[in-house]
């Protein structure tokens, strides 16, 4: 028997063969992936060191597609083939980009969540089928949801869950503000088009220096905010919480023509604009003014996750 960070370990009952325990391989201690397993039980969400008699099988996940296996195509003693380092799956870029925003180390998050930092650094780098229990550990852990780090609903805008029985609206000081604009992410530039027409174009911007700054394509609907009063607007939702803030800064917007800043600019930028193609027009809006709002469950309200 051979096994894999991820796989799944089922025990069958030797009279019917129907399984009647399984759980999540989350350690290994010997290299080749030959037994004995650390595992977490789906039953009772309890690690313990388990050496596989006759009863029991792994089960190789078919990665991306949830609850499904490849146990009866493919022999247990058969080793699962190594998943492409370079191609993460989803769930696994979704909790390495939440740990990052937070600046947690590995080690840490997987502290908080509860499991071994290996069993966490193979999710990060290859495309695994985490069970419930440890997406919601993690989902803990980052202070987002299960929800989030699947990306389920990525097709459907945010706020559909249900209102807080007593939720508390509170404005935010500039200098919450400026804390929750932190360094970078994805922002929506209210512009005024050349036809006259309003637009709300999301841009992915950064930091540098208090001034807005983010890049587009000269003759742009975005690039259309250069010379005026610009208004930006960052946002945070969590459906599962009905919890969430957004910041307004308002400011002038200009182009960034100097060579030199051009330079620091482009060697500061954390990610290329998601819209692709050739945008090297830097715009950078200098906040006059920063107000936002916070929505939050009333003191003495539970707020739970899912």
């Amino acid at each position: 028997m051979r096994a894999h960070l991820g796989d799944q370990l089922v025990i069958e009952s030797p009279a019917t063969g129907a399984a009647r325990r399984d759980g999540e391989i989350v350690g290994l201690h010997h290299e080749d992936g030959t037994p004995p397993y650390d595992v977490r039980w789906s039953d009772t969400d309890e690690v313990t060191l388990v050496f596989p008699g006759p009863d029991a099988h792994v089960r190789h996940p078919v990665h991306g597609l949830p609850g499904t296996d490849t146990s009866e195509a493919e022999p247990a003693s058969t080793p699962a083939p190594q998943a492409d380092a370079r191609n993460p799956g989803d769930v696994g870029r979704r909790v390495a980009v939440e740990r990052r925003r937070h600046g947690l180390s590995r080690g840490e998050t997987a502290r908080r969540a509860r499991m071994s930092p290996d069993y966490l650094a193979y999710l990060e780098e290859h495309p695994a089928d985490p069970t419930v229990a440890t997406l919601i550990r993690l989902a803990d852990a980052l202070g987002t949801t299960v929800t989030a780090l699947r990306g389920a609903g990525i097709d459907t805008p945010p706020g559909q869950g249900h209102a807080l029985l007593h939720p508390h609206l509170r404005d935010l000081t500039p200098e919450e503000c400026r804390a929750l604009l932190s360094t970078h992410g994805v922002g929506r530039i209210a512009v005024t088009t050349p036809d006259g027409r309003p637009a709300i174009i999301p841009v992915n911007y950064e930091i540098v220096d208090d001034d807005i700054v983010f890049r587009t394509a000269p003759g742009s609907a975005a690039a259309a905010a250069v010379g005026t009063d610009a208004a930006f607007e960052v946002d945070h939702m969590d459906d599962a919480s009905s919890q969430g803030w957004s910041v307004l800064a308002v400011g002038p917007a200009s182009a960034v023509t100097e060579t030199a800043a051009v330079r620091r600019l482009v060697q500061h930028a954390h990610t290329a604009p998601w819209a692709g193609g050739k945008r090297e027009m830097w715009v950078a809006i200098r906040p006059v003014r920063l107000t936002g709002r916070r929505i939050t469950p009333a003191d003495g309200q539970a707020s739970t996750r899912h």
